[in-house]
């Protein structure tokens, strides 16, 4: 048996610290967590989002003409 592979260093962030790094309601991570355009992991009763998944949402935005 070889070395088991390293985990990678992945921050996860609640909803409410998402909410307050893109500027937006925690309704709106929800939002956004349940339609697919955000990643996230489900803890229990609540979520946590990759802090890359984060950062690529702030860097590729998506205007929303509806």
């Amino acid at each position: 048996m070889g070395m088991p592979e390293p985990i990678p260093d992945v921050r996860f962030l609640t909803v409410a610290e998402v909410a307050a790094i893109m500027r937006v309601s925690k309704m709106t991570v929800y939002r956004l967590v349940h339609a697919g355009e955000l990643p996230a992991i489900r803890f229990g009763r609540s979520y946590r989002v990759p802090e890359s998944a984060v950062t690529a949402a702030l860097h590729n935005p998506v205007a929303d003409a509806g």
